[in-house]
């Protein structure tokens, strides 16, 4: 395999899970949060919800009849659910919104924690990424989250992630790439590794329209839904470099040659060489924490070049990245986290360094 850091031609390391970014400072990503039951993010996943839900309509049963009907809950769509919740039928919906309310609870609780750890001390704002937070029950159990911390006296804002979750974890990938490496570029590539979902995309920097960043757009994305095919690991990275590759060829055809760096968006606890510490085993197949492997590392010998320089890989927290696509909305605040609620409850918290450096 290549090497698992990556070279500036000056000899400075830009290292994998980095704290300190172009623009922030990470101050910390992944805490593990225990009770005496178990790990508290357990309680406030996209499952947890669908437990909530399930909840409501076995008791509602033992007094009549489920108007939900007899599909299980596993089985109803986002869109179902969204559905009965703004519908005709108010059990319907009074029986969502007590999973909903019971999903703001447990949200609530684990932010007071995070609020009380040294790194998330002085937070002003939280947003909430995910595929949960799309939903209109995601946006009701920020919002009612938010009113139960302020009950508290709790003083944060919460608000849901301004773009939509599949495109923020490729979108924040540019923030994790030093100026000097876009310039000359419009383009980068961009990998989000999740528990469910593997997503590769082009994001287009359009940094004429906004030099921080802000209208970076997703001009072209393929995702692969690995959770239902469950492939071995080595099979996993090998559908992700055909992604790549065919990602690659469609922006050379179009013009829109992209810098020779990747950005990588992967669950866990990133160390400099890019291996995953711990955090990782969600991910297809299994074993990615061990020291024989290295994914950026394994990128780089796949794809040595882009376009007619050496390919450049740089790795982070999925939770980070997907946060750091905030950046250019989070200029009037200095402290502010994000927490992500997918297949796990991931986390981050960041510090802004000022205006991003265009040298």
């Amino acid at each position: 395999m290549g090497r698992s850091a990556n070279e500036k031609e000056n000899g400075v390391l830009l290292t994998h899970g980095a704290d300190d970014l172009p623009s922030v400072i990470v101050d910390d990503y992944n805490i593990e949060l225990r009770s005496s039951d178990g790990f508290l993010g357990d309680k406030a996943n996209k499952y947890a919800f669908q437990e909530k839900l399930d909840a409501w309509r076995k008791r509602v049963r033992n007094g009549g009849t489920d108007p939900l009907g007899k599909t299980p809950t596993r089985e109803l769509s986002k869109k179902q659910i969204d559905a009965l919740l703004v519908g005709d039928d108010k059990e319907a919906a009074a029986i969502v919104m007590g999973a909903v309310d019971d999903f703001a609870g447990e949200l609530a609780d684990v932010l007071d924690k995070l609020l009380h750890q040294k790194s998330w001390k002085k937070t002003e704002r939280v947003v909430v990424g995910g595929g949960f937070s799309e939903r209109i029950v995601g946006e009701l159990a920020i919002a009612r989250a938010m009113v139960l911390l302020k009950a508290k006296g709790i003083k944060i804002e919460l608000s849901p992630i301004v773009h939509d979750p599949d495109d923020a974890g490729l979108i924040g990938a540019a923030h994790l790439i030093p100026p000097w490496m876009l310039k000359g570029h419009k383009a980068i590539l961009a990998i989000d590794i999740g528990g469910t979902n593997i997503r590769v995309g082009v994001v287009e920097m359009r940094e004429k329209e906004g030099s921080d960043l802000s209208k970076a757009k997703v001009w072209k994305s393929d995702i692969w839904r690995h959770a239902d095919d469950k492939p071995s690991r080595t099979t996993a990275i090998e559908r992700l470099i055909s992604m790549l590759e065919k990602l690659i060829a469609k922006a050379d055809k179009a013009d829109l040659v992209p810098a020779p760096v990747i950005g990588v968006a992967c669950p866990g606890v990133i160390d400099a060489d890019g291996s995953i510490a711990r955090g990782g085993q969600n991910l297809p197949g299994g074993n990615w924490e061990s020291e024989h492997f290295n994914l950026p590392a394994e990128i780089k010998e796949a794809i040595p070049q882009i376009g007619d320089h050496e390919t450049f890989v740089i790795m982070h927290n999925d939770a980070v990245v997907q946060g750091l696509s905030q950046m250019s909305f989070m200029q009037d605040v200095s402290g502010w986290g994000i927490l992500t609620i997918g297949t796990g409850l991931g986390n981050a918290h960041f510090t802004n360094k000022g205006e991003r450096d265009a040298d």
